[in-house]
């Protein structure tokens, strides 16, 4: 019973180490997460509203395959836009996973 006692107070203060240290890396991992995602919705953003609305008429000058840019942008470029964000948010969260060892395949 007394070897039980002793060993308590070390153990908790481990734990605390312990917690402490994952809690600063879930801190870093997330402040890191959404540095990424304020990046990538200002890019979406500038290229949805700001090419597709708010600078039109200044890209209308230029034509690709016969239509305005600015038109394009509103009809096709955001939306490729926003499916290459996905990917390189994609790419972006698996090297982040890995540098905080949260990656799929560490897991397995």
């Amino acid at each position: 019973n007394m070897c039980k006692v002793s060993f308590l107070p070390f153990f908790i203060l481990q734990l605390n180490i312990l917690v402490s240290y994952l809690k600063k890396e879930m801190q870093a991992y997330w402040k890191q997460n959404l540095k990424y995602l304020i990046i990538l919705l200002i890019v979406w953003f500038t290229v949805s509203f700001g090419a597709g609305i708010l600078f039109v008429d200044q890209l209308n000058v230029i034509k690709i395959g016969g239509f305005k840019l600015g038109f394009w942008f509103a009809q096709q470029g955001a939306i490729y836009t926003f499916v290459i964000l996905i990917l390189v948010y994609i790419k972006l969260m698996n090297k982040l996973d890995k540098q905080y060892g949260f990656h799929e395949e560490d897991n397995l």
